[in-house]
């Protein structure tokens, strides 16, 4: 503690912290106390010498009286506890020598004890390196007149002055009383330390205990967490699928265009309704670091036309103008990047814009920036004319489950989650979303991605493989369906007889391996969550099988559950691939054809 104590402090109070430790505690006590007992032993000592008229001892006493008032002043005014050690040190040892060459010029128990004072000062205060010198400092001298005088080389042309027993005997006793001080105060220092420590050490077990109980209950709530997701997300998205599932065949059926309006009603529901779910799921996945960017070829003009072509419409019904402006730069060039995310993202986006605009118009705009060294780098832009952001607000609209307002949620609906989702995904690719907004005139939400150059042509990245442009040769497929759900099981019936398909059938895994065991099956649909046995159960089971044929069968996971690692736990217990439910069966069937094609065209190596 450095800090100045003020001038006319005398209290120790004022000149020790609780910042400090231990140790520097116990070394500023010993210099305030130290202090009073080095005061009253040199003032007898000036009082018994001056008595006997000893001019050098009287002159010398009186010297260390003063410096001994002045250096604890100085102590209670800047408590420089270093710079006081050494200044006492220089002093105790000038004396010693003094009195061992000059005064004295004779080494008896005083100059003995004073060593031990200076040796046990030095290191007590200072350390092992000032220990070591103050030491050697105060022993090698002495040792060398005592050799000196042994030999009686030693001579000076001063006659020493010697004191009575009175004298000797106070010094000695003051020197006592100082050794054992400084012991007896530093020894309940270190003590007191140990004890500190070892308080320390057992409140910061206690804190262990209590940090390894919150991270193993942390762990059990996200796990508890995560079960409780999939479970809801099976339940929800179970009957889902056969809304969802049964709404697309009846609209495949060619219904009179009264029943075609009512079904398209139904369809855009569930549609949203997955789409909620399917946000809740995504944001789970994404806030658990479990998002893999793919790096594939797409076109950006394909995926922007694709995505505001449905948008369009939405806008046009609530008389919105519409407009979409792709720089020219980007015509016929394929990339490289995650289509899937990038169209999450503009799509929460526009889908946005739309939602809180009442009149007015949309505008999407990709600009390419920057085009060199087979990149580009391309701005993204969605403005609208909506009802805008106030600017207190513009930072929260990108916390999870929050709107502007409750009236805005009120009045708009959502669960607040695109926003977030949106800048999760830039924020996870190094990007930043730029949002400009007036309140009552509109938004602008924009952001830049850079993409590396495909050297492939435009046609090859929209090239649907041969047997997805004939649904009909899936007609003599011999598939295996594992699901214990009659109302899915109704649907998968349905939709795979528009594909003159007629599958085979298993409640649960373990019915679906005997009769894979005793049947001829080109592909297998495996539900995950079923009784008696778990699709991922039977699937390693089947990879287990001694015959090559069977046990390389295809095997499609059919999932409604929201893992947020189920791609990874399907693919580790042997299967192709996965469809979450609900699912659209045209993505269904390429997941098919594409497997069957990859096996026929093996078997014909």
């Amino acid at each position: 503690m450095s800090k100045d104590a003020g001038f006319f402090n005398f209290s120790i109070n004022k000149i020790i912290s609780n910042d400090q430790s231990i140790l520097d505690q116990a070394r500023i006590r010993l210099l305030y106390y130290g202090f009073y007992i080095v005061f009253v032993a040199v003032a007898g000592l000036f009082l018994s010498v001056y008595l006997q008229h000893l001019p050098l001892l009287t002159a010398m006493a009186g010297i260390v009286l003063l410096c001994v008032v002045v250096l604890f002043k100085y102590l209670t005014y800047k408590p420089q506890w270093r710079h006081i050690s050494h200044a006492l040190l220089a002093i105790a040892t000038l004396i010693n020598l003094s009195n061992v060459f000059v005064v004295i010029q004779k080494v008896d128990i005083i100059t003995i004890q004073v060593i031990l004072l200076v040796v046990i000062f030095s290191y007590y205060m200072l350390g092992n390196g000032w220990g070591l010198f103050y030491s050697l400092l105060n022993i090698l001298p002495v040792m060398v007149f005592y050799v000196l005088e042994y030999n009686e080389s030693y001579f000076i042309p001063l006659r020493p002055e010697s004191i009575d027993q009175s004298t000797i005997i106070i010094s000695m006793f003051a020197n006592f009383i100082i050794i054992v001080f400084i012991h007896s105060h530093f020894y309940g220092a270190f003590f007191k330390n140990i004890n500190q420590l070892e308080e320390t050490s057992r409140e910061q077990a206690v804190l262990n205990n209590k940090l390894e109980l919150a991270i193993d209950k942390a762990e059990k709530s996200s796990q508890i967490k995560s079960e409780f997701l999939a479970t809801m997300s099976h339940e929800i998205r179970t009957p889902l699928n056969a809304i969802v599932g049964m709404s697309n065949l009846m609209i495949m059926a060619n219904p009179r265009p009264d029943q075609n309006e009512n079904l398209n009603v139904l369809k855009s529901s569930a549609n949203n309704l997955q789409s909620i779910v399917n946000d809740v799921l995504d944001f789970n996945k994404i806030e658990a670091g479990k998002v893999i960017f793919e790096h594939s070829k797409f076109s950006i003009v394909d995926l922007l036309q694709n995505i505001c072509g449905a948008q369009q419409l939405k806008a046009e019904e609530k008389g919105l103008a519409f407009t979409l402006k792709i720089d020219p730069t980007l015509n016929n060039r394929v990339l490289l990047g995650d289509s899937t995310r990038l169209t999450q993202i503009l799509f929460n986006l526009v889908s946005n814009a739309i939602k809180f605009t009442r009149e007015g118009n949309i505008y999407v705009k990709a600009f390419c920036y920057e085009d060199r060294d087979n990149k580009v780098r391309v701005t993204f832009t969605v403005k609208d004319t909506g009802i805008g952001i106030d600017k207190d607000n513009l930072q929260s609209i990108f916390e999870p489950f929050t709107q502007e307002s409750i009236t805005t949620t009120r009045q708009y609906g959502g669960t607040g989650m695109g926003l977030a989702i949106v800048k999760r995904l830039l924020e996870l690719q190094g990007l930043q979303m730029h949002v400009s907004s007036k309140l009552g005139e509109g938004s602008e939400f924009s952001f830049n991605m850079e993409f590396a150059v495909s050297s492939a042509s435009i046609n090859e990245v929209g090239e649907k493989h041969p047997l997805l442009q004939n649904p009909g040769v899936l007609s003599n497929l011999k598939m295996l369906i594992a699901e214990d759900n009659p109302v899915n099981v109704l649907l998968m019936k349905k939709l795979l007889s528009k594909w003159k398909i007629i599958p085979t059938i298993a409640e649960n895994g373990k019915v679906a391996i005997d009769i894979f065991k005793t049947g001829n099956f080109d592909i297998i649909l495996m539900d995950l969550q079923m009784p008696v046995m778990n699709g991922f159960d039977a699937a390693m089971e089947i990879r287990k099988l001694p015959i090559a044929k069977k046990a390389n069968v295809p095997i499609i996971a059919l999932t409604a559950a929201a893992l947020l690692d189920i791609e990874e736990q399907v693919l580790n217990a042997g299967m192709n691939d996965y469809v979450s439910k609900p699912f659209k069966p045209e993505e269904l069937m390429e997941k098919i054809q594409n497997l069957v094609f990859a096996v026929s065209a093996h078997n014909s190596l």
